[in-house]
């Protein structure tokens, strides 16, 4: 499992909380409908190597920055 920093760890709960009203799946269009935990297994480090994480949300991948900056 990757590491990530708290901030990571905190916006990535507050991209999980925004898409709970939805259904479906991430490559859908549509938000995550599964477990925190494994909503957090989907991310994948940024090909880049600067501690960016990439993680597929509602029909796009959302990148989250060391900092907890997140953009699509």
């Amino acid at each position: 499992m990757m590491k990530l920093t708290r901030e990571q760890r905190v916006a990535l709960k507050k991209v999980y909380d925004r898409g709970q009203h939805f259904t479906g799946t991430p490559n859908k269009g549509q938000a995550w409908q599964g477990s925190y935990r494994e909503f957090r297994r989907t991310a994948v480090p940024e090909l880049g190597g600067h501690g960016c994480i990439m993680v597929p949300w509602c029909g796009m991948w959302l990148g989250i920055e060391t900092d907890g900056h997140t953009h699509s």
